[in-house]
């Protein structure tokens, strides 16, 4: 019947059911986009619309955007029925009791052969979106369908669900809005009022994507099935249509046989995420995910791999490498989620047998039909082994190699090993320009290809992807002792210099001095002292990382490294390490562990979980072995006492503190600065003294003004580091990072 749009209240009442208004509005050649935001949803209510719908969405240029919640009504339904329905996973759980649970009838059958047909495929005409109440914090309540034309707009507040008994038997109360400058204002300036579109598009940019996960629940129910085979006899849908929907059918069933890499039905990207896997795929599956430390590199990487192992029709060989065997396991726990049982490769895995494996996956590529795809992840050392090199020279199909920490592989002995046989790769890693090292990164970007992404820690901060932190720089200096054995060894370098094939570089000999030096400024005496103070406040607190050298601590009383090109230990003090651990856990009494590469994976995981705790292990002490891969995102506050200059190690630490984690609202970064000798020394020093000092303190400032670019207390931070600036009469330029004579 013919609706009265004069009268705007609708309360299912005989001449005013919104069934009937909704009807009016889908076969209104006016709108081309219907909005709606329900908290509860059926296969019912397409049923009661099929005929509208139908008409709709067969229109050039019009589309529908379904937006989920949870309406109490879903809640109690679930209840009802909780031997059946997982409460944790709604809507998929709901969605699979709900489908397998109605009637097998030809309204209903109908209903889901248009959603397979509109709402399948990359761009949808029907795109379901769900408002996850635990990102957000509180779950969508309200019911609104909104409709859009270019010169017109109608929409429907009020309490009706996009349900059969919501639309037309419930009694309910909504309200019809005529008025299309309500609906379509936008809060700009001098206007405040927010608009009906406005606010569905806010809580649609909220939402993630279900339409995928949706038509796989469709797909998998009794009566999906029996519809997918009446749609195979249909006439009425297009041989294109057909052929998209029993790709769908076939790929399930194929999925769950093959172990083949599909991205899970959990995963919802974020948009920077699809952006860089379309590059990816744009460059010719060849490129770098640059992303900060915490936004999803790994998940990010997998994906990519399942979207390019699917083009491929799974016909595809993957070696993932990563530096260490604990990020190994931790990729494993991921790769596993993509539907893969991957072959484990390293020293101490689990797979006993996996060199067996990883022949025999070479051989079934190449002549099983039905083994096409495998995937092999290992370390670096293992990755550089003759028998892992053998494999594969013995590929002969596509192959993809996805490296995690990709700026190792420029090292020279690693970067000889990015093999041809690699017609698809990809570099994973947050800082990939590799410190000193100009041919190096030139030779990761000349056989991964360019940057598909670069999303920095900024970013990551502003869009709230990981945690923002306050910095605090706490400046020590070299005792006078220490200070004479640094110039000194500053003396002896530069007699180290010679011409290398880039450039300049340093022999052996300086490449020992040069460590040394930076070992004796991360093993400043004063340091021990100062961290006694600093860490005071936070003797009773949980969920600290304290960071050292892999130094000892400077003993006045003992020599350096000797003139003797083979002797590479450091021989001075006690590690500061064990210095550490004495004064935190037996001076001060606070719950303490090392965290090293010492212990094996089995102690590691057990530190890890009791650290999460909090309760019996509250603080970390560790040295290199967190700069890559490891997630302790508990983490609150750290004190990194290890002065490097490599921005790939002080990028990593910081990311390695920012890692958001639930009642973690911010971090708190205390980054212990060396300088060559106390403030008040510097005002007295000549010219040429301050120039001596210049090189250390340039080093540090570097660091610590990248530490406070993008903290919450920037102008306090900045303002210790401008006096130190101000006082070696330093100038912008001077902080610019510059390349190096590299010696590491």
């Amino acid at each position: 019947m013919s609706v009265n749009y004069r009268n705007q209240l609708i309360d299912n009442t005989e001449n005013y059911k919104l069934l009937n208004y909704i009807k009016e509005l889908l076969l209104d050649e006016t709108y081309n986009e219907l909005y709606i935001a329900t908290g509860y949803w059926d296969i019912p209510a397409i049923a009661v619309l099929y005929d509208e719908l139908n008409t709709f969405l067969k229109r050039d240029n019009t589309s529908i955007k379904l937006l989920l919640g949870e309406d109490p009504e879903v809640q109690n339904y679930q209840l009802k029925h909780s031997a059946d329905i997982d409460l944790n996973n709604y809507p998929k759980s709901y969605f699979e009791y709900h489908l397998n649970n109605i009637p097998v009838t030809s309204e209903y059958e109908d209903s889901i052969a248009l959603l397979l047909e509109y709402a399948s495929g990359d761009n949808p005409k029907f795109q379901i979106h769900v408002f996850d109440k635990h990102i957000n914090k509180t779950f969508l309540h309200a019911k609104c369908y909104i409709f859009i034309g270019n010169d017109d707009s109608k929409a429907i507040v009020g309490s009706s669900n996009f349900t059969r008994n919501g639309l037309e038997n419930n009694s309910e109360l909504n309200y019809l809005e005529i008025n299309s400058a309500n609906i379509t204002s936008e809060p700009k300036t001098g206007n405040t009022q927010k608009g009906h579109i406005f606010w569905f598009n806010e809580q649609w940019e909220k939402s993630r994507s279900w339409d995928r996960i949706f038509i796989r629940i469709l797909a998998k129910s009794n009566i999906g099935k029996r519809t997918y085979g009446k749609i195979q006899e249909s006439s009425e849908k297009s041989e294109d249509v057909k052929k998209r929907i029993t790709q769908i059918f076939e790929n399930i069933d194929k999925d769950e046989d093959m172990k083949i890499p599909r991205i899970p039905e959990w995963l919802d990207l974020f948009e920077y995420q699809k952006d860089a896997i379309a590059k990816w795929k744009e460059n010719n599956y060849c490129g770098i995910f640059d992303m900060a430390t915490g936004t999803g590199k790994t998940l990010t990487g997998l994906s990519a791999m399942a979207v390019l192992s699917e083009a491929l029709d799974d016909k595809l060989a993957v070696f993932i490498v990563c530096p260490y065997q604990h990020l190994v396991e931790q990729w494993v726990e991921d790769i596993v989620k993509f539907g893969i049982e991957p072959i484990i490769g390293y020293s101490d895995s689990t797979q006993k047998n996996w060199k067996t494996r990883l022949k025999n996956a070479v051989i079934d590529q190449r002549f099983v039909k039905d083994k096409q795809f495998f995937c092999f992840i290992s370390t670096n050392a293992t990755f550089s082994s003759d028998f892992v090199q053998e494999q594969i020279r013995n590929l002969k199909s596509n192959a993809l190699l996805l490296v995690d920490e990709a700026h190792n592989f420029g090292a020279e002995y690693l970067r000889q090993l990015l093999s041809d046989k690699f017609n698809y790769r990809l570099a994973l890693s947050a800082t990939l320009e590799r410190h000193g090292d100009k041919e190096g990164t030139e030779s990761l970007y000349d056989y991964f290809g360019e940057k598909c992404i670069e999303y920095d820690l900024g970013r990551a901060i502003r869009e709230k992807k990981l945690t923002p932190y306050r910095y605090h720089p706490v400046i020590t200096y070299l005792t006078e002792t220490e200070l004479d054995k640094y110039q000194e060894l500053t003396k002896r370098i530069a007699k180290c210099i010679i011409k290398g094939k880039n450039g300049l570089k340093l022999n052996e000999l300086g490449k020992k001095l040069a460590l040394e030096r930076s070992r004796l400024v991360a093993g400043a005496s004063e340091k021990i002292v100062t961290l006694d103070k600093e860490i005071q406040p936070y003797i009773n607190d949980k969920h600290i990382l304290v960071y050292c050298g892999a130094t000892r601590v400077f003993d006045e009383d003992s020599c350096g490294l000797t003139d003797d090109e083979q002797n590479e230990d450091i021989q001075e003090g006690k590690r500061q390490i064990e210095v550490i651990t004495d004064l935190l856990g037996n001076k001060l009494g606070m719950a303490v562990s090392q965290f090293t590469s010492k212990e094996d994976m089995q102690e590691r995981a057990t530190l890890l979980k009791e650290f999460s705790k909090g309760e019996d292990l509250k603080v970390l002490i560790a040295i290199k072995c967190l700069d890559e891969g490891v997630n302790i995102p508990e983490i609150k506050t750290a004190f990194i006492l290890a002065s490097t200059t490599n921005p790939k190690e002080y990028i990593q630490r910081r990311g390695r503190v920012l890692r958001k984690a639930e009642g973690k609202t911010y971090a708190d970064i205390y980054d212990f600065i060396t300088l060559p000798r106390p403030l008040n020394d510097v005002y007295g020093l000549t010219k040429e003294a301050k120039n001596q000092d210049k090189g250390l303190v340039i080093k540090e400032l570097i660091r610590a003004y990248e530490f406070s670019r993008i903290a919450d207390n920037q102008s306090e931070a900045e303002a210790i580091l401008n006096k130190i600036k101000e006082l070696y009469e330093l100038e912008d330029k001077d902080l610019k990072e510059t390349e190096e004579i590299t010696y590491e």
